[in-house]
């Protein structure tokens, strides 16, 4: 009967003994394909489907990210192409893209990561040297820096690694927002203008090989210390509760370890994207003492960020933890 409907083009629902159209189609399959049984084939295939879909979501969750990014950059371009003609005018040409992303940034935190930002009152007017604790994205300095321009209309560049610079399109995004490749002369003179600047001293390698324990890896690197002490001026900790919940990293295998020190470049596979509740903590600031040297300004500061860290991160962090997280209060005590 069956091959017969087929055979005559007829409807599955053709005749004395209906058959659903999935019946139809494995039919058909199978004679497509010569195979036997395909319906066997098919029922293993949807149960593997069913087994892995969590799996893959959470692989392609951080892609939201990369997403963002992406459109960030185009509506740059869009926000070029329509304002072309007052750039030859205006010194402040950008002002409006910068609100625009602001804007953009600003909302996926707090949709997705319910992101707070507390201790804001601790960066000072003037310039200035916050040092913070990178997670396995940078995501989290970017609500920061969104929500600072927002609230308080200052604007905070940032010191990235060399490999940043090298993405493709990401262009316009940097020379938009004026990220820094990092030369000390550089940092130090825009210091004595007045900027306020970010830097995570522990940079890719803290990001992809530091866990949920957050542990600081900042090796021997003391730059951005000297780079305080030449421009004098203050030191201003910073941290991100559940950082390392929302994405997190396969840094604890060996060989993406001993893979990135050769090539340095990051390579290590990250998964997640939770929507685990984001607070950054801004510590008060190590004033400049022109006595201290790079060493021991070093030191002060990497205490005083893993103060921070103490107070507001349980430890080792916990997913489900920080994911209940969104539905509770934060005690004032920041």
């Amino acid at each position: 009967m069956l091959v017969e409907m087929i055979g005559g083009n007829e409807s599955c629902t053709a005749g004395p003994i209906p058959v659903s159209y999935l019946t139809c189609l494995t039919y058909i399959l199978g004679e497509w394909t010569g195979v036997e049984h395909i319906e066997d084939y098919l029922s293993y295939a949807v149960y593997l489907l069913w087994v892995l879909f969590p799996l893959a979501v959470v692989f392609l969750l951080p892609g939201v990210l990369v997403i963002l990014f992406y459109t960030s950059i185009l509506l740059l371009h869009i926000y070029k192409r329509k304002n072309e003609l007052k750039e030859a005018y205006s010194n402040d040409f950008w002002d409006g893209a910068k609100q625009m992303l602001a804007t953009l940034w600003d909302g996926h935190g707090r949709i997705w990561h319910g992101y707070e930002l507390h201790g804001a009152d601790n960066i000072p007017e003037g310039p200035g040297l916050i040092v913070f604790y990178h997670g396995a994205t940078p995501a989290d300095y970017v609500y920061f820096m969104a929500r600072l321009l927002i609230q308080r209309k200052r604007y905070c560049h940032v010191v990235a690694d060399h490999f940043v610079f090298r993405l493709p399109g990401f262009k316009i995004l940097l020379d938009v927002h004026g990220v820094m490749h990092g030369p000390k002369e550089e940092c130090v003179s825009a210091l004595k203008k007045g900027y306020l600047i970010a830097i995570a001293p522990g940079g890719v390698r803290e990001a992809l090989f530091s866990d949920e324990m957050y542990t600081i890896i900042w090796g021997d690197r003391k730059g951005f210390a000297q780079v305080a002490i030449d421009a004098k001026v203050p030191i201003i900790p910073m941290f991100t509760q559940n950082v390392r919940e929302g994405i997190r990293t396969l840094g604890g295998i060996k060989i993406l370890r001993s893979l990135y020190e050769r090539i340095r470049l990051p390579i290590v596979p990250v998964y997640g994207g939770f929507p685990v509740k984001l607070r950054t903590f801004v510590g008060e600031p190590i004033p400049y003492e022109p006595n201290i040297t790079a060493e021991e300004l070093t030191a002060k500061t990497k205490a005083a960020l893993q103060a921070l860290i103490e107070k507001h991160q349980k430890i080792p962090g916990n997913i489900f933890r920080a994911l209940m997280e969104r539905f509770q209060t934060q005690k004032k005590e920041d």
